[in-house]
């Protein structure tokens, strides 16, 4: 899968991409618990929080 090339039928449309948050994680186990957890209702809160501001330019 090249998702760089823009091959990737998934994304390709939705070009150019953001990365606006990233979290790294010394075990794939701890990512898979973090990843659930902003899959949920209280997880998707707190990325909002944390991420709040960061998608608009400050005028």
């Amino acid at each position: 899968m090249n998702i760089i090339g823009g091959k990737n039928a998934s994304t390709n449309k939705r070009r150019p991409l953001f990365l606006y948050y990233f979290e790294a994680h010394l075990s794939k186990t701890d990512a898979l618990r973090r990843e659930r957890y902003f899959k949920t209702a209280k997880g998707k809160t707190t990325l909002r929080q944390i991420t709040r501001g960061s998608l608009f330019k400050k005028r």
